[in-house]
């Protein structure tokens, strides 16, 4: 992987990071069918007040047909942690920590006990490093946190652009 930025611009490892997880989470979306509204690695705060590094606004309304939507949710959430692991050489929970608990969520909405919540949370993250590893769909994720690091924000419309590109190739 090779990040293109110029050479006057220091590189601020958190700043990568940041771009390769809210890349994750836009890919993700995208290949489960989901329209995105922007993408951005900008500094500002949940609506709980909580301070975030990035932020992937997922489009609301009427979903497109899915077998699983709780399923879908997980895998949206876990691919940023997934991805910036990938260029990290490690998970970060404590970076994922809003990710992760909103993943607990949907686990414990499935029932059973807390091994079986176990188990799908596994699978779910075996589910999501085998979706974003695929050679097109990691090349979208890429050109997407390029895309993030020279300009900060991009557009769900830009995000779809990216994504479509690496998949026709």
């Amino acid at each position: 992987m090779t990040i293109d930025l110029p050479p006057t611009e220091p590189i601020d490892p958190k700043r990568i990071a940041t771009a390769f997880h809210e890349a994750g989470h836009a890919t993700m979306a995208l290949l489960l069918g989901r329209d995105i509204q922007k993408v951005t690695i900008e500094a500002g705060q949940t609506a709980g007040g909580i301070g975030r590094l990035g932020l992937c606004q997922i489009k609301k309304g009427k979903l497109r047909s899915s077998k699983d939507w709780l399923e879908d949710e997980i895998l949206i959430l876990l691919a940023g942690m997934v991805a910036e692991a990938r260029v990290t050489g490690e998970y970060c929970p404590l970076g994922a920590n809003e990710d992760l608990r909103g993943v607990r969520r949907y686990a414990l909405m499935r029932g059973g006990s807390d091994r079986q919540v176990d188990r799908l949370e596994r699978r779910m993250l075996d589910k999501t490093e085998h979706l974003l590893f695929d050679t097109n769909t990691w090349t979208a994720l890429e050109s997407i946190a390029q895309a993030l690091l020279e300009s900060n924000t991009i557009s769900g419309r830009a995000a779809r652009h990216l994504y479509d590109r690496a998949n026709s190739e």
